[in-house]
């Protein structure tokens, strides 16, 4: 088939076209995603916010260069460590990117399991500054360095549940925030969710995958077992002698702030493997949670493995289906 650009196919006056493929960690988003990409041409933007960061590798299952087959992907790799990454800068990032892609002819393409950034960025959500203050947020620190992380987390159960749902415990500075925004303005952050408008600018095509659930978490182990054998142990320990410390944000996403204790010599490897898929298995539940309150998907089960065709043929036509089948 001759390739047809983009371009050519829509006037100029219509929504770009923006293909979307989420779903939780260990789904099996990374190989569909290629060979989707292949097939319409498209370039992948990451929607994962702890790919961004060098050095990140095996706890984040970041793909390879092999992996990519040739795909362009963009927002890997883009920041040291020590650089902290927002949603706004997410938002910043595929406005400059999306109009690049569809320039050169290509479908652009997002992927990835944080359901804020992703969210956001479609439905083009707006965070209005809300103030800061600075006294409260060190009073919450200093709460949860002397109460415990669980125990910050229930001030924010207690106001807003279901951002704390979507918030692990651990995340001590999105927990901080959240009951930073409620004291400044006396409205959750769910409360503030909950008004953006879910209209898109995008000609969007939302796909999800998800699968049964016991069969996903079996998955979620099997991938920690092959991370701890790729040598996530190693991977920490050289962040660790670079300098970086674990309250960076980059050093609270999973894998990553469950070995740094083994390191410290505060708890076994064992206990930090077990925590490890303990807190994946939360975190999937989390993402899932977050993503059925989104409009549009298009659920895909993929939950037979084994028949890796049929959940591409059908995700295919959901696409062939919205943007037609000339690409």
């Amino acid at each position: 088939m001759i390739e047809t650009s983009l371009t050519e196919q829509q006037p100029a006056d219509a929504k770009p076209k923006l293909l979307v493929l989420i779903g939780p960690t260990a789904v099996g988003k990374t190989k569909l995603s290629i060979e989707l990409a292949k097939a319409f041409s498209c370039e992948i933007l990451s929607g994962d916010s702890m790919q961004v960061y060098r050095g990140m590798d095996i706890g984040t299952a970041k793909i390879s260069h092999s992996e990519m087959e040739g795909v362009p992907h963009h927002l890997i790799d883009i920041h040291e460590p020590d650089e902290p990454f927002s949603v706004s800068e997410f938002q910043e990032r595929c406005d400059a990117l999306i109009p690049e892609i569809a320039q050169r002819g290509r479908l652009p393409f997002i992927v990835g399991g944080t359901g804020l950034y992703i969210e956001s960025f479609c439905y083009r959500y707006e965070f209005a500054e809300s103030g800061a203050d600075e006294a409260f947020r060190q009073e919450q620190a200093l709460f949860a360095e002397t109460c415990g992380n669980e125990a910050l987390h229930s001030r924010l159960r207690a106001i807003d549940p279901d951002s704390a749902e979507r918030l692990h415990p651990n995340d001590t500075r999105r927990v901080i925030r959240a009951l930073e925004i409620h004291k400044l303005t006396g409205e959750t952050l769910s409360e503030r969710l909950a008004k953006q408008k879910k209209t898109t600018p995008y000609d969007l095509c939302l796909i999800g995958l998800t699968m049964d659930r016991q069969m996903l978490y079996n998955r979620i182990e099997e991938r920690i077992d092959q991370m701890m054998d790729s040598g996530l142990i190693e991977e920490v320990q050289a962040l660790r002698e670079r300098g970086y410390t674990p309250d960076m944000v980059s050093m609270q996403g999973l894998g990553y702030k469950e070995i740094w204790p083994y390191l410290d010599g505060s708890c076994s490897l064992e206990e930090a493997v077990y925590r490890l898929k303990r807190d994946t298995r939360h975190f999937a539940k989390r993402q899932l949670s977050w993503f059925r309150h989104m409009p549009d998907i298009h659920w895909v089960d993929v939950s037979e493995t084994e028949n890796f065709f049929a959940s591409y043929e059908k995700i295919h036509g959901i696409i062939t289906g919205r943007f037609g089948s000339d690409f």
